[in-house]
């Protein structure tokens, strides 16, 4: 069981298209902060971000076995040991900033920064991440960023009832990628029984790049 750096290194190692090895392995590497601990699943590797030894994933976890990690019993046994609760299992997708200005512009257009906090989704936003944004449009619809698990620039939309079906979490989705630094790239977790979610993202210019099990306090 090889042990890496940080899940932080992982995940900056991902943006740049450096995966961990499909070797069937398990990496495990302290929790990426007192705020949470996650188990992330790429492809042909699981990394086990927790304060827990290589020795207790071994002991539940069968070689080879890379279901056993992000299912119920394993999970349960982690949250236990480290005092949390699992808090969502989601897909990750990764999107590339647009670069070019005229483009970044138009995805922007029509959004605006909020300085009022106090929607649900907002709120839940706050919990999570710090250096939180939040921009908004005459629909109604929100934009959210800010600074997630092991530090990641993260996004999540959200848009009024009314208007789905229309293009709009398509138009949403490449807006969080025009409102990063064009150097960086941004990451959306997504529930993935939320089909319209997932393909408004892909449509975007996300690609999935692995799941994940975030255990919060």
């Amino acid at each position: 069981m090889l042990v890496m750096r940080t899940l932080a290194d992982i995940l900056r190692g991902v943006e740049r298209g450096l995966f961990p090895a499909p070797d069937l392995g398990i990496s495990v590497v302290p929790a990426p902060s007192e705020r949470e601990a996650a188990v992330v699943a790429f492809t042909g590797h699981i990394v086990i971000a927790a304060d827990v030894s290589p020795e207790w994933v071994a002991e539940r976890v069968p070689a080879g076995d890379l279901a056993a990690p992000t299912n119920p019993p394993f999970l349960t046994a982690l949250a236990e040991l480290t005092g949390r609760r699992v808090s969502s299992i989601d897909a990750m997708m990764l999107g590339p900033s647009i670069t070019d200005p005229a483009k970044r512009a138009a995805a922007i257009k029509g959004l605006t920064v909020l300085s009022d906090h106090e929607h649900p989704r907002v709120e839940r936003a706050l919990e999570y991440r710090t250096d939180v944004r939040v921009y908004g449009d005459i629909h109604g619809s929100l934009v959210i960023t800010g600074h997630g698990l092991a530090n990641r620039l993260e996004c999540a939309i959200e848009l009024p009832d009314d208007i789905r079906g229309q293009g709009h979490g398509r138009r949403l989705a490449r807006a969080a990628r025009a409102l990063i630094p064009p150097d960086a790239s941004i990451w959306a977790q997504i529930t993935p029984g939320n089909a319209a979610s997932l393909r408004a993202f892909l449509a975007a210019g996300y690609h999935p790049v692995g799941s994940e099990a975030l255990l919060v306090k």
